[in-house]
C-alpha cells in the first residue's frame, strides 16, 4: 500500500462505498478534497446553490432510492449552513453522511477565518459525529459513519476533516464488515414478544394497524409484508404523515393519513380502538393530539428499532425492539404456524364506515375558481398510470398532498415531516430525479415555501433535470394565515406574501418552461402541457386564496374534537371545541 493525501483516502473510501453522487459546494477548507473528486469519474458531484439545498437534495435521494445521501460542504458558513438539513433528516430518520471542511487542526480553537465548532454545533442534531485528526484513521471512520447512518434507525453523520488532514498523507485499505463496539441495533425481535403481538392481534375486536416512515425505512419487502399481516388479521391500516405509501391509498382497509390534519375515519378508529399496533412510528404529537384523551380504551403495542422511542411520548403494553420488516415477518409466520382464523370484525368496520360516511375530505366548489384539493386530485388523475415521486414544501399544500394524492407504492412521498423545513421540497426533487432518471418528479408547493431554495432552478437546469414543480399559490403562508383566522380572530400579521415575483418569468429566466393556471376550466390542459414538455417545468396554479385545509384537530385537542368544515369554526361546535380553536 503505497500512502495517499487524506483527500484522497476520503474519495476512494467513497468509491469503495458504491457512492454515486454528492451533493455539495466547494469552500478554501475543502479544496483538497475537490482536487481529488476531479480525477474521480465514478462519483458524479452536483454543485447547488446553497448549502441547505445540498443536504435537502442528499434527503430527496436517499428516501427515493434507500441509498445513503452524501453531502460535502467547506467549513464556517458551509457546515452551519446545512444544519437544517441534517436536523431534518434526524427528525425523520434519513440515511445521510455530511462531510464537511474545517480549518487546521493547530488553528482550531483561534477563531480563524470560516472556522466554526462544527462538532459542537451537530452533537445534538446528527445521529454520531467525528472530527478527524489522523488521515490513518480516515478511511475507518468513513466506513464507520455510512454503517451508523444506514443501520438501525437510520440518520445523519457529520464528518469534520481538517485541511491539514486532507492534505497530510497515510495508509488505507478498504475494512471488512463493521463491528462496532457499542453500536449493535436489534434487528429481530424476541419470540416470545411476537407471540404475544400475535395472540393480542387475534384476540383484539377493535384493533388498528398504525404504521410509520420505519416500514419504509425497512424496505420494498417490509411493505409487502404489511399487506399480508393486514390481509389474515382483517385490521383497518392507518399511516402517519411518513408512512404514506406504505400501504396502497386505494386498498379498501387503509383509512388515510391519521393525526392533526388526517381523515375523520383514520382519527375516531385510533380513539375507539381496544388494540393499537405500531410499527416504525413513534407517537409524535402531531398523531397523538392531547395526550390524556388518546386512545383511552386500547391496549397498545409498538414495533420500533430505535429504544428510545419506545415509551417516550405513550406508555404501551408491549414493547418489541426490532426492524419494523423483520418483526411483520415474523408475526406474520407466527399468526399462520397457529393457525388463527381470520377475526370477524364486522362490527368493528360497521363503525369504520358509518365514520367513512363523513366524507371528511369534501369540499365545497363555487365559480371558477380552482380549489386546491381540486388542484391536487387533478394532478393525480393525470399522473396516477406514472407512479411518480412526490416531493413537497411545508404548509397547507403538503396536507392537501398527503390527503388527495393516493399512494400506491413506499418511496414516492418525499416530505419534511418532523421538522417541518420550508424550502425542501425543490431540493429535494433534484436529488430524487438524479437518483431516478427516468421518474416523473414533482415539487407539489406553495408560492411562500418555494422561495427558501428557489435558487434551486439553476440546479435543475446546469444537470437538465425534468423537474416539475406545481405551485398552489394562494399569494398567503397559507397554514399561517388558517391558524390566524381560527385562533387569532382573522388578524393575518405578517402572513400575506407581498410583492411576489412573476413565477412563469422567473422559471423562462433559469431556462424552464412557465405555465399558468388561472380558472378550473384551465387545470387538465395546464397539468397536460406540463407533463408534455421534456425539460423542467414550473406551474403557477392559481387557488382559492382564503381555502383552509379540513379536517384538522385543533393544538392541544383530542381526535374527537376534529373540526370537519369551516361551518363548525362559524357555530357548529360544542363551548369545550370552540375554546381549543
Amino acid at each position: 500500500m503505497t500512502e495517499r493525501s487524506g483527500a484522497d483516502i476520503l474519495v476512494q473510501a467513497l468509491v469503495d462505498l458504491n457512492v454515486e453522487v454528492v451533493f455539495g459546494y466547494p469552500g478554501g477548507a475543502v479544496l483538497p478534497i475537490y482536487d481529488a473528486l476531479f480525477e474521480h469519474s465514478r462519483i458524479k458531484h452536483i454543485l447547488v446553490r446553497h448549502e441547505q439545498a445540498a443536504t435537502h437534495a442528499a434527503e430527496g435521494y436517499a428516501r427515493s432510492t434507500g441509498k445513503p445521501g452524501v453531502v460535502l460542504v467547506t467549513s464556517g458558513p458551509g457546515a452551519t449552513n446545512a444544519v437544517t438539513g441534517i436536523t431534518d433528516a434526524l427528525m425523520d430518520s434519513i440515511p445521510m453522511v455530511v462531510i464537511t471542511g474545517q480549518v487546521p487542526t493547530g488553528l482550531i480553537g483561534t477563531d480563524a477565518f470560516q472556522e466554526a465548532d462544527t462538532v459542537g454545533i451537530t452533537r445534538h442534531c446528527s445521529k454520531h459525529n467525528y472530527l478527524v485528526k489522523d488521515p490513518a484513521k480516515l478511511g475507518d471512520i468513513v466506513h464507520e459513519a455510512f454503517h451508523i447512518a444506514t443501520s438501525g434507525r437510520p440518520g445523519p453523520v457529520v464528518v469534520d476533516i481538517p485541511k491539514d488532514v486532507q492534505v497530510a498523507t497515510a495508509r488505507y485499505s478498504k475494512p471488512g464488515p463493521i463491528q462496532h463496539k457499542t453500536y449493535r441495533p436489534a434487528l429481530k425481535a424476541d419470540r416470545t414478544q411476537i407471540e404475544a403481538a400475535v395472540d393480542m392481534l387475534a384476540a383484539a375486536e377493535r384493533p388498528i394497524l398504525y404504521t410509520g416512515g420505519g416500514i419504509i425505512n425497512s424496505g420494498p419487502a417490509a411493505s409487502q409484508l404489511l399487506h399480508e399481516l393486514q390481509r389474515i388479521s382483517g385490521a383497518p391500516v392507518t399511516s402517519t404523515l411518513m408512512g404514506l405509501g406504505c400501504f396502497p391509498a386505494s386498498h379498501p382497509a387503509f383509512l388515510g393519513m391519521l393525526g392533526m390534519h388526517g381523515t375523520f375515519e383514520a382519527n375516531m378508529a385510533m380513539n375507539q380502538a381496544d388494540l393499537i399496533v405500531a410499527i416504525g412510528s413513534r407517537f409524535d404529537d402531531r398523531v397523538t393530539g392531547r395526550l390524556d384523551a388518546f386512545s383511552p380504551h386500547s391496549r397498545k403495542v409498538h414495533i420500533d428499532i430505535d429504544r428510545s422511542s419506545v415509551n417516550k411520548n405513550v406508555r404501551v403494553d408491549l414493547a418489541i425492539i426490532a426492524d419494523a420488516g423483520h418483526a411483520m415477518e415474523d408475526m406474520v409466520r407466527v399468526w399462520k404456524a397457529r393457525q388463527h382464523p381470520k377475526p370477524d370484525l364486522a362490527e368493528w368496520w360497521a363503525r369504520i364506515a358509518g365514520w367513512r360516511a363523513k366524507d371528511s375530505l369534501g369540499f365545497a366548489e363555487d365559480g371558477p375558481e380552482i380549489m386546491p384539493q381540486r388542484a391536487v386530485r387533478a394532478l393525480h388523475a393525470a399522473t396516477a398510470h406514472r407512479q411518480p415521486i412526490i416531493t413537497t414544501e411545508v404548509g397547507q399544500h403538503q396536507m392537501w398532498a398527503a390527503q388527495h394524492f393516493g399512494f400506491e407504492l413506499p418511496n414516492k412521498w418525499l416530505t419534511s415531516g418532523g421538522l417541518g423545513t420550508m424550502g425542501y421540497g425543490l431540493p429535494a426533487a433534484i436529488g430524487a430525479q438524479l437518483g431516478n432518471p427516468q421518474a416523473l418528479v414533482i415539487d407539489i408547493a406553495g408560492e411562500a415555501s418555494i422561495q427558501m431554495n428557489i435558487q434551486e432552478l439553476a440546479t435543475a437546469s446546469q444537470y437538465r433535470l425534468p423537474v416539475k414543480v406545481f405551485i398552489l399559490n394562494n399569494e398567503y403562508m397559507g397554514m399561517v394565515r388558517q391558524w390566524q383566522e381560527l385562533t387569532y380572530s382573522s388578524r393575518y400579521s405578517e402572513s400575506y406574501s407581498d410583492s411576489l415575483p412573476d413565477f412563469v418569468k422567473l422559471a423562462e429566466a433559469y431556462g424552464w418552461k412557465g405555465i399558468r393556471i388561472s380558472a378550473r376550466d384551465e387545470l387538465d390542459d395546464g397539468i397536460a402541457a406540463m407533463l408534455d414538455h421534456d425539460g423542467p417545468v414550473m406551474v403557477d396554479c392559481r387557488v382559492a386564496k382564503l381555502a383552509n385545509c379540513f379536517p384538522m384537530i385543533p393544538s392541544g385537542a383530542a381526535h374527537t374534537d376534529m373540526i370537519l368544515h369551516v361551518s363548525e369554526v362559524e357555530g357548529d361546535m360544542d363551548d369545550e371545541a370552540k375554546a381549543l380553536v
